[in-house]
């Protein structure tokens, strides 16, 4: 077995099993952890700038990937949608989403790596893994000379036939990255990557939406001091001399005599 099959043809399934099985257990075993840090009260606005940039880029990119990568080709076909429009869309809106989320991830790893406050607060899996996605992020960017020189489609039809002949277990999907540019088959590895040691990390996050507050009862918690003891000298000025008012002792005796 040569190396791109480990790559391209094992290396997937090891990540997405990892992926699927160490996120159920830690789930389950682990909820207090599944959550991601906030840092917000130590220096708000760079995090509201960056945070809002970053997850915009992310959230375009992923949903790009995700419907150019797993929509079969005879759909597009059926569409009408050429491969060399589709390729030229992915290039425009993959790098437009793909700036945008390069500052916001800048602005997030200054704040994160240059804040002492937050710096100090911060482990080291927080600061690994947003250095990892921006490198994912930069490799992607990278791709973009080698896609122009392919306006045709015919190279990203090689991306979207192995990610779906992964998922339908085709046992010759790895021979189609074989002779694709060197930063597709970094960008490829690294991203399975990320989904490698996504159960361990902050990412988790992303598989949670807090949608159930919707449906949730309203409540108030109400403090009473009723049944609680008076303090034995509560006193007041009234009319121009102090009064001390009648003291209930917690064993329910004889109250005291105002003076």
């Amino acid at each position: 077995m040569d190396l791109n099959q480990i790559l391209f043809g094992v290396y997937p399934y090891i990540a997405m099993s990892v992926l699927v099985v160490g996120s159920v257990l830690r789930f389950d075993r682990e909820q207090y952890t599944w959550r991601t840090g906030s840092s917000q009260l130590l220096r708000r606005r760079q995090l509201v700038a960056g945070s809002v940039l970053f997850h915009l880029g992310v959230l375009a990119i992923f949903a790009g990937h995700l419907v150019g990568l797993l929509t079969p080709i005879a759909v597009f076909d059926a569409l009408g949608v050429s491969h060399a429009f589709k390729q030229m869309l992915a290039v425009v809106a993959g790098g437009s989403a793909g700036a945008v989320m390069l500052v916001g991830g800048l602005l997030l790893l200054h704040r994160r790596l240059f804040d002492p406050r937050i710096r100090a607060t911060s482990s080291f899996g927080d600061s690994a893994i947003l250095i990892i996605l921006l490198t994912q992020l930069c490799l992607g960017l990278l791709t973009i000379p080698q896609s122009l020189l392919h306006r045709d489609g015919h190279e990203m039809v090689k991306f979207m036939s192995w990610a779906q002949g992964i998922f339908t277990f085709r046992a010759d999907a790895a021979s189609l990255l074989a002779d694709v540019h060197w930063v597709f088959k970094m960008h490829v590895v690294l991203g399975l990557t990320i989904l490698l040691v996504f159960p361990f990390s902050r990412l988790v996050h992303m598989l949670s939406a807090p949608v159930w507050y919707l449906g949730r009862r309203g409540w108030q918690l109400v403090r009473t001091r009723r049944g609680m003891p008076v303090p034995r000298r509560s006193a007041r000025l009234a009319h121009g001399r102090t009064v001390v008012r009648p003291a209930v002792r917690p064993g329910g005796g004889r109250p005291e005599a105002a003076e």
